[in-house]
């Protein structure tokens, strides 16, 4: 077990480099907020030490410093998480939004410093590692990515010395059925006045703000600027549903199942993840598999009760137990034994805890194999039948 426990050179290196810029956060932390404050730019010798410390982390990685900002940046929740009824007087829904705000904003952070890995995954899973080191600030807000933030969609933005109100654009999608992402198209009436570059600009910016980082690398394909308002234009706000809504034309939004059969052994059962990105669980790089041999089996020699429903329930105390540190992306099972294809942060501690939890399963001898994988080599080899299923 301590071969996959030790830290090979880069990543050490990136280890170290995590720890140095937490240790020396307190020389910037103040001159960054004082910027941010007087809306100025940060002074050329900080943005320099600060660079310095992220690229050390990974080359690929930039940083920002912003307001902090809005908490939903979807909008307004329902009306049920207020505790008000659908019909509630709109004087009342006022008041209860104005005390929601006020208990939001007390106490909330007021600045965030961002760290941006655009396409680059290695670097996103660094970023999401310093984002976890990142010790109890509560004026700061630690991104490891650029979230959401529709209410800047109501703002100006300056683009090529041209100020655009992101009120006035509107913004087109297409499913992208080779790639299994979508493009999108965004219009802005102000776009005739802007040179290309300037309107690629605008068009990326909004995308970004709807979407967030993450989502935008998951699901866009192509972003390109439109010279003509769509003829079924949709508020950028509106893009995390219908992203949602059109990524299931890509699989079932949940986990996707196929069958075969192998001589002497029965039906093979293999069920992933679909739609999987490796945006969605950036942190999880050791590949953990758990083998559990089961008692009770069918015809085809999958299982049957009670070893079904046991299956089912230790499965589950496996999710309980490893909570945020751990995701269960794949499941094989043929010829009396289930393999459980999970993946872990190797920076949690939770490994022990999980191996000593499988031996307590009681039909068999399970058994746990572990190896780093960043680049999650193992699931995508199980996905490759999935895919084809669904003609990707």
């Amino acid at each position: 077990m301590a071969l996959f426990r030790r830290r090979n050179a880069a990543a050490s290196d990136s280890a170290v480099a995590v720890d140095e810029f937490w240790s020396q956060w307190a020389d910037v932390r103040d001159e960054l907020a004082a910027s941010i404050d007087a809306g100025s730019a940060v002074s050329a010798e900080v943005a320099q030490r600060l660079t310095d410390r992220v690229t050390r982390i990974h080359p690929a990685l930039a940083w920002q410093v912003s307001p902090a900002p809005s908490s939903d940046p979807g909008g307004l929740g329902g009306l049920g998480d207020l505790g008000l009824p659908a019909d509630a007087a709109p004087e009342e829904l006022l008041a209860r939004l104005t005390e929601a705000d006020e208990a939001a904003a007390e106490g909330a952070p007021s600045y965030a410093l961002t760290l941006v890995a655009g396409a680059d995954d290695e670097a996103r899973v660094l970023a999401e590692r310093w984002m976890r080191a990142a010790p109890e600030d509560p004026d700061w807000h630690f991104f490891p990515a650029i979230p959401a933030d529709h209410a800047k969609l109501g703002e100006t933005y300056t683009a090529d010395d041209h100020e655009l109100d992101l009120s006035h654009c509107s913004v087109s999608l297409r499913v992208d059925q080779q790639r299994s992402m979508m493009e999108a198209g965004v219009y802005h009436p102000d776009n005739m006045f802007l040179p290309e570059e300037a309107q690629q600009a605008v068009a990326e910016h909004v995308v970004l703000l709807a979407l967030g980082e993450d989502d935008y690398v998951r699901w866009i394909s192509q972003v390109t600027p439109l010279s003509e308002k769509p003829l079924d234009p949709l508020p950028p706000t509106s893009m995390p549903s219908v992203v949602r809504q059109l990524a299931g034309a890509f699989g079932s939004g949940g986990w996707v199942t196929v069958q075969g059969r192998i001589p002497l052994r029965g039906i093979i059962e293999i069920a992933v993840r679909h739609p999987l990105h490796r945006r969605d669980f950036p942190a999880m790089s050791l590949s953990v598999t758990v083998a559990l041999p089961y008692a009770n089996s069918d015809a085809d020699k999958l299982p049957a009760e009670p070893s079904a429903s046991a299956l089912e329930a230790f499965t589950a105390r496996l999710d309980d137990l490893l909570g945020d540190n751990g995701a269960l992306l794949a499941r094989q099972t043929v010829g009396g034994q289930r393999l459980l294809h999970y993946y872990v942060d190797p920076e949690s501690g939770v490994l022990p805890e999980l191996e000593a939890t499988v031996r307590e399963w009681s039909e068999g001898r399970a058994l746990v194999r572990s190896r780093l994988d960043p680049t999650w080599d193992s699931v995508n080899q199980l996905l490759k039948p999935i895919k084809r299923q669904l003609g990707q």
